[in-house]
């Protein structure tokens, strides 16, 4: 009697920040029971396998090529293979592909099972003395700075804790523009090369950061996460007096400068996130 074909179980596996001890055991079981193992640079991989004894073929599936990969891997469990997949550092997806892969494995009726351990993002978090009740993962900023800036000013009433990703030669820039749209004294921590030797956890006002940064530069790599504290939601505009509907009924009468400054004094509002904000609307 013939049987219907077993779907093969695609897992996703969280694989070290930085320090390999920080590899699961059930991590390295898995990785070892697989059939193969969907990766985002096989050479980086491959350093990882080999510290851990295993040996499986791997197929590399990053941001430029999942769309196309995706699909031959959905194929593979289809026909009953189990594959893991990993990111080059981290819980997978986090701000590294995947995501289209996992989505068409539940379309397709293929289980998924993740294998947590390490994250950047809630490492960083557990160890910041921000809050943690409540956070927001925003990923990396727009690398030109009229969209950091936009991208920011959206976040500019969030009461949430705001962690954010960020290369080494734009961190300074990106201080720069956070600095300039939350204010100098909002409070923020720098987490810098977690799990690794030069690790390091600065926590200050965004001012006294990006001063910092400025004056060592040879403290501008590795991998880094940045977290803000939030606004104090008693402090938020009510829902009587929002700035932009202010700024809106104001440049029907008056110039884009004196309607910005106008609107700051009414509502308490940032005189630059008004006059930014009256300038994309005079466009």
């Amino acid at each position: 009697m013939q049987t219907e074909k077993q779907t093969g179980t695609l897992y996703v596996v969280a694989t070290p920040i930085g320090n390999l001890k920080d590899m699961t055991m059930r991590a390295v079981e898995t990785l070892k029971e697989v059939k193969r193992i969907a990766v985002e640079d096989t050479r980086h991989a491959g350093l990882l396998l080999k510290h851990f004894s295993i040996d499986k073929p791997t197929i590399s599936m990053h941001e430029f090529n999942e769309r196309e990969r995706h699909k031959m891997i959905i194929e593979r469990l289809l026909e009953g293979e189990s594959i893991a997949l990993i990111s080059d550092a981290g819980t997978p997806l986090i701000s590294d592909p995947g995501f289209r892969l996992v989505r068409e494995a539940h379309v397709s009726n293929i289980l998924v099972v993740p294998i947590p351990g390490p994250c950047a993002a809630v490492a960083a978090l557990s160890a910041s003395g921000l809050p943690s009740d409540r956070f927001t993962f925003e990923g990396f900023l727009p690398a030109k700075e009229e969209a950091r800036r936009n991208a920011l000013e959206k976040l500019l009433h969030e009461p949430r804790t705001i962690i954010f990703y960020e290369a080494p030669h734009r961190l300074l820039a990106s201080l720069q523009s956070m600095s300039a749209v939350f204010g100098e004294d909002r409070h923020a921590v720098i987490a810098r090369e977690l799990t690794k030797r030069h690790e390091s956890i600065l926590s200050d006002t965004l001012k006294a950061l990006a001063d910092y940064y400025e004056a060592h530069s040879d403290q501008q790599k590795g991998e880094i996460v940045i977290l803000i504290q939030g606004v104090n939601e008693e402090a938020l505009p009510t829902k009587e007096v929002v700035p932009e509907h202010v700024l809106d009924i104001l440049l029907e009468e008056l110039p884009v400068k004196q309607a910005a400054a106008l609107a700051a004094k009414i509502t308490g509002e940032r005189k630059n996130v008004l006059y930014n904000l009256a300038l994309q609307k005079a466009k």
